[in-house]
């Protein structure tokens, strides 16, 4: 049986560390919109590779601060 892995984030934690950035203000500081920071945010959609390092970038962090890999 194949081991389950889950795509995590730290994204509201970063957001609140971030003088409560809002969802919106990291969707346009990533050329992408509100519902999908969201959905990404609430662990519903897997972003590309592109878009997960522009949200590292847009919080100055590595992507690995950003993104966790789980076991489930």
């Amino acid at each position: 049986m194949a081991e389950k892995f889950e795509i995590t984030n730290n994204i509201r934690k970063l957001r609140f560390f971030a003088g409560e950035m809002t969802q919106q203000q990291l969707a346009e500081k990533t050329g992408s919109s509100r519902q999908t920071i969201i959905a990404i945010e609430a662990g519903k959609y897997s972003p590309s590779l592109d878009l997960a390092f522009r949200i590292a970038h847009a919080f100055g962090v590595e992507i690995g601060d950003v993104f966790g890999y789980e076991l489930k």
